[in-house]
């Protein structure tokens, strides 16, 4: 048991050492003769107890107890002398002191310090007990905080939880802005400073900024270090400011009592870990202004870059397939009316009209490739088969000559946009439709998969022309074909088109064939939410 001993006489001290030993308290006494030597030792701390004679020279027992009591309010005081005087005795008790004993009745000292150590075993239960609740309150508090999206939203919430923290009549939120202390928000009954600017070096706020570090003022009246007249029409006595931010402070939150008050270390450490919290919260609130800012200038981006593809689009429909249009009803009158050509112009015109033909089939294949992007989804339920089918059929319409192999698994139920899976279907099996033309048993087949992790494929197969596998990166890229105009006609554009609508859909699309004449697979997904367990 640690116990600090104000006595200017050993053999007291060693008399008392002597008693509680008999008693088994097993004390370890630290005796000070002197006032400097009490506060070095009071200051320290880690006492079980303290005992005060009613003074030493320089020194008188009522304010030992005073100080003991300001430094370790925790630690119990025990005016043990044997020529204190009434008043002083009186003085000691209403200053903390638990008890008095006369030297002359030492015995009585055992039973003293075991009340006071069990009234301060109490006092640390309700501590305790005190700070839990507070710690759940500003656990409480940083979740609010981390939320808060904007400066106003984090002010409101500090300084009401500063206030209930510490138990204070008042709190302030001070924001530096350059040289001066910016008194941006308050919560009181009656704000004293809010709207207010106070040079940093002539205020407590701008002090605990400059030094980061938190100053508490008990008496605004006498402490230097507050703005004595920026209080006076105030009923603010005692405050305490703590930097937001230790390493170059963005400002304070400070606390004031409308009573005269010592602030705690709990309420310090709680008004630290609230700021230090709050200055987290501020730079969140910065970074995300910082990324809300870039989405909207991408946005703005995006929305002049739609407008530029879209004045593109109208001037490919207006500006160029009118002419082309033009020109091929020139070659067209030419051929009609000038019966008697020479067969080797008439056949160099009939080639015109053919490029002339396929270049109005580009322009329509690009207006269609970039108006798949622009344009907003319309999800919907239907069957991916049964659309499939149409197509097929359209196809045999087209050259019911053909002798075909066609496969479609029906009931392939997807969340989609209808028009453009139309589109995609169409380019698919178009395509293998195309490729397949050169062979005798021509096979075609749409159908799905299902992988281990119940992953949906869609596929189109078909036993056609193939492709070299060392090309597949080629296939959907515009304009890159892995095949010549003259063996299968196309402008390259196709897959192209496929690969951005199902991108539009969240998913992936690939192609794969073990070689020229080996046939193709097309293969695409539509990520995770594509209708799969659906029912029709």
């Amino acid at each position: 048991m640690r116990i600090l001993h104000l006595e200017d006489d050993p053999a007291d001290s060693r008399s008392i050492e002597r008693l509680l030993k008999a008693h088994g308290l097993s004390p370890r006494l630290i005796r000070a003769s002197t006032a400097e030597a009490f506060r070095h030792e009071i200051e320290r701390g880690d006492f079980d107890a303290v005992l005060v004679d009613s003074g030493v020279p320089g020194f008188d027992g009522v304010s030992a107890v005073r100080l003991s009591k300001h430094v370790n309010p925790q630690t119990p005081v025990i005016m043990c002398s044997g020529a204190a005087r009434s008043e002083d005795i009186d003085q000691a008790l209403r200053e903390g002191a638990s008890d008095y004993v006369d030297k002359q009745e030492l015995w009585r000292l055992v039973a003293a310090l075991n009340r006071a150590r069990g009234s301060n075993v109490e006092s640390s239960i309700e501590r305790l007990s005190s700070q839990h609740a507070a710690m759940s309150r500003l656990v409480g508090v940083v979740q609010e905080l981390s939320l808060a999206r904007d400066l106003a939203g984090v002010m409101t919430i500090a300084k009401r939880a500063a206030r209930a923290l510490t138990d204070a009549d008042g709190a302030t939120f001070v924001l530096r802005e350059g040289s001066t202390c910016f008194y941006a928000d308050e919560e009181a009954v009656s704000p004293s400073w809010k709207g207010r600017h106070l040079v940093l070096g002539e205020c407590a706020a701008g002090l605990s900024i400059l030094s980061a570090r938190p100053i508490a003022v008990e008496d605004v009246a006498r402490d230097p270090r507050a703005a004595v007249a920026a209080y006076r029409s105030t009923a603010v006595k005692s405050l305490v400011m703590a930097p937001i931010r230790t390493a170059a402070p963005m400002g304070a939150i400070g606390v004031y009592w409308a009573r005269q008050h010592a602030c705690t270390s709990d309420e310090l450490m709680l008004l630290e870990a609230l700021a230090n919290t709050t200055a987290v919260a501020m730079e969140n609130v910065r970074v995300y202004d910082e990324l809300e800012s870039r989405v909207r200038t991408r946005t703005r981006a995006l929305e002049a870059a739609n407008e530029e593809l879209e004045a593109f689009t109208y001037a490919v429909s207006h500006d160029l397939r009118a002419p082309v249009r033009a020109l091929s009803g020139e070659i067209g009158i030419m051929l009609e009316e000038f019966g008697a050509l020479d067969p080797a112009l008439r056949t160099r015109l009939q080639s015109a009209k053919g490029h002339v033909a396929r270049m109005y089939e580009l322009i329509d294949d690009l207006l269609r490739l970039s108006g798949i992007t622009p344009r907003e989804l319309t999800i919907e339920r239907f069957d991916l088969g049964a659309m499939a089918a149409q197509i097929v059929e359209r196809l045999r319409n087209g050259q019911p000559q053909r002798a075909i192999d066609l496969r479609v698994e029906r009931g392939v139920y997807v969340d989609a946009d209808r028009g453009l899976m139309s589109v995609l279907m169409d380019n698919l099996l178009s395509n293998a439709w195309k490729y397949t033309s050169q062979r005798i048993d021509a096979r075609i087949e749409f159908r799905t998969i299902t992988d281990d992790d119940s992953r949906r494929f869609f596929q189109v197969i078909d036993n056609g022309a193939g492709f070299d596998p060392r090309y597949s990166r080629r296939l959907f890229q515009p304009f890159q074909r892995l095949h010549s105009a003259r063996e299968f006609a196309g402008t390259g554009v196709g897959l192209a088109t496929v690969q951005r609508i199902v991108r539009r859909h969240d998913g992936e699309v690939w192609g794969e064939s073990d070689g020229p004449d080996r046939g193709a697979t097309f293969s695409f997904t539509l990520g995770t939410s594509d209708g799969a367990d659906a029912e029709s």
